[in-house]
């Protein structure tokens, strides 16, 4: 068993001030794998102590030397990517075949963000002004669980080009993750104070990061409950803020659509992630007249999608991460069933032989409309149609005939799904402010 109890701060794995301490739980098999000490708020002033005065130096850095960081905490996440998978795998049931490439996706962030910096022209002048985007100052970023290795390094990647110095909130349930990724962070060596980790609650060290006036942007990925109150809450402090706050995703199939390769990858996106992701495909909205052989291609092609051991390589989707996150699932399927949903295939429980685990039963069904806006799906074979369909699609990102990805594109959401973008360009300007200087 694992137990960790230390955080990061100022450049050394250092003894938690908090005394809290979280069992880690394996989804897979309910078994205790590990155990965690709590950071506090005390612990997370003093990772904000750190941060900011590493600031004073790391703030005025050049664009080459934030390029040489960046590389070097590629090389550094590289050479464990076996190591955060397996992690991933076991603390959080995520499965193989989205868990490497995901991991693999986090290491590239930092490629991606240098690539960015590179194009991002920091000074601009015409006649008697010119404008320089300055960092903002320490960021507090604050992540979720379902994907734990590419948000840290996403957002550690975009500050860092910017100039910041971070204090990071990884989420509690994904410590046995973190540590392993904390230990790339060292061996990148980023000057001391740069990034500090604490893992803790949301309602405390989070708490803390977003009322502390030392802390002057939150770049937050969760829950839109959680979100608002961070807008509001921050607002006493200026904070700065960019919020990706998931999204019910709807995938629109054309009366076009050739269902034999259009319903897998419907049901690929849906279920990506084991069903726990922001851009999971969730609503698969189709024309009326199309409906009964739509349904009919579900169910035949749901008898392919295999539940079960996420360390299984044919395993398409595993166990919910935590019994809460179960039930909470659960509860959806009766409300939909109540309110008078169609269940095509599965239901409520545990698939017969998984009983053990936090598994459900992968299902279809419709849904209504939504106030989200993250991602969307267009499918058809007249591209030029569904591109034009797309456009009219209020969400951040939309993709045409599958699930697409571009680590430069902007990633966020429209309505109750956020604020401001991240990746590539968008994602560093967030961590910038101009400033223009008249003579």
């Amino acid at each position: 068993m694992n137990t960790i109890s230390t955080h990061y701060i100022d450049g050394a794995f250092v003894a938690s001030h908090g005394r809290e301490v979280l069992d880690l739980i394996n989804p897979t098999d309910g078994t205790l794998i590990g155990q965690v000490t709590l950071a506090d708020e005390e612990d997370a002033r003093r990772a904000i102590g750190a941060a900011k005065r590493a600031f004073t130096t790391f703030g005025r850095t050049t664009k080459e030397e934030r390029l040489t960081y960046l590389r070097q905490l590629c090389a550094a996440v590289s050479t464990r990517l076996d190591d955060l998978t397996a992690a991933m795998v076991r603390e959080y049931g995520g499965g193989v075949q989205f868990a490497a490439p995901i991991v693999q996706a986090g290491a590239s962030a930092f490629l991606a963000a240098g690539k960015a910096l590179e194009e991002l022209p920091l000074t601009r002048s015409w006649g008697v002004t010119t404008v320089t985007l300055e960092p903002v100052g320490v960021a507090g970023l604050i992540t979720p669980w379902n994907a734990n290795t590419l948000f840290l390094c996403a957002k550690l990647s975009s500050a860092v080009a910017a100039g910041c110095t971070v204090v990071m909130k990884p989420t509690e349930l994904s410590a046995l993750q973190t540590q392993v990724w904390l230990e790339c962070v060292h061996e990148a060596r980023l000057p001391k104070g740069v990034c500090n980790v604490v893992t803790g609650r949301g309602d405390v060290v989070g708490a803390e990061l977003v009322r502390n006036p030392d802390v002057a942007k939150i770049s937050f990925t969760a829950s839109a409950g959680v979100g608002k109150s961070i807008m509001r809450d921050g607002a006493a402090t200026m904070k700065r803020v960019t919020l990706e706050l998931g999204g019910k995703s709807p995938n629109i199939l054309l009366d076009d659509a050739d269902l034999d390769e259009a319903i897998p990858k419907a049901l690929g996106i849906a279920f990506l992630n084991s069903g726990q992701a922001c851009a999971a495909g969730t609503r698969l909205l189709v024309p009326k007249s199309r409906l009964d052989a739509v349904k009919r291609a579900i169910v035949d092609t749901m008898s392919a999608i295999q539940v079960g051991d996420p360390a299984d390589p044919k395993t398409a989707v595993g166990p919910m991460v935590t019994e809460k996150q179960y039930e909470r699932v659960q509860s959806y399927i009766r409300k939909g069933i109540a309110e008078g949903a169609e269940v095509l295939v599965g239901g409520e429980g545990h698939p017969r032989g998984l009983e053990a685990g936090h598994f459900r039963e992968a299902r279809g069904v419709f849904a209504n409309d939504t106030d989200f806006g993250l991602h969307a799906f267009v499918s058809g074979t007249d591209v030029p149609r569904a591109r034009r369909v797309a456009s009219q699609i209020l969400a951040g990102r939309v993709a045409i005939n599958g699930m697409l990805d571009d680590q430069q594109a902007p990633f966020g959401g429209f309505k109750h799904s956020g604020v401001g973008r991240e990746f590539g360009t968008f994602g560093i300007e967030a961590f910038l402010e101009p400033r223009a200087i008249l003579q």
